[in-house]
């Protein structure tokens, strides 16, 4: 096999991974029951307001967002783009699955701070592999790189990433607080941790350990 094939090859391996990371990622903060994610604590709040399925409406808003990143970040799409959106989302529901029906699994106290750890790590981790991949990336996760492309690097990756979490939380919050729902279901302490972490886990995980397994360090 030529380097060209290894490298590509390579590319495809990281960015399966990075998608296994985070429907492991986003199956852990369901187990926690301590919160949802920054992106789907919106979608919630939104489509709850709208009396609209989750589904729909997450389908709705990542071609919304789409739209958006193929006019501002073109390079952030691609094979990894479809295979998050496809997939994420039925690893979650296979890891719920596992642990609640087949292992039947209670989740004590400890296991729900367990799992809350082992979804923020792995939500960072996961978006930094198919990140370096390079072969697309989630819509959502595509915003904070059109934060830094518009401010020319003045609000770097890390930072812009924490302000679009925090900014889509208070927006899930606010329709769920006008369509009189239970904001308890859609907010916790992982929404909060995920939001305020992410970014710089992101980087981090990015300098420090996808790109060196991407460039054989």
């Amino acid at each position: 096999m030529d380097t060209q094939n290894k490298t590509f090859l390579k590319r495809c391996i990281m960015m399966v991974t990075g998608i296994l990371f985070i429907g492991i990622c986003v199956g852990s903060y369901r187990l926690s029951a301590f919160g949802v994610d920054a992106f789907t604590c919106m979608n919630l709040g939104i489509s709850g307001f709208l009396h609209m399925t989750f589904g729909t409406w997450q389908l709705i808003m990542n071609a919304a967002i789409l739209v958006v990143v193929f006019f501002n970040a073109r390079q952030c799409i691609g094979a990894g783009t479809i295979v998050n959106m496809v997939c994420v989302g039925y690893l979650a529901d296979f890891i719920c699955w596992l642990f609640q029906d087949i292992l039947k699994e209670e989740m004590t106290l400890p296991l729900r701070i367990l799992a809350l750890i082992i979804g923020s790590i792995f939500a960072g981790m996961g978006v930094a592999f198919y990140m370096v991949a390079e072969m697309g990336i989630a819509p959502y996760d595509s915003v904070a790189v059109i934060i830094e492309n518009v401010t020319r690097g003045k609000i770097p990756f890390q930072n812009a990433r924490v302000m679009s979490d925090v900014t889509v939380v208070v927006i899930g919050v606010v329709f769920c607080l006008m369509s009189h729902g239970d904001l308890w279901l859609i907010i916790g302490i992982g929404t909060i941790c995920n939001a305020l972490l992410n970014g710089p886990l992101i980087q981090f995980f990015k300098i420090h350990v996808a790109e060196p397994v991407m460039n054989g360090k």
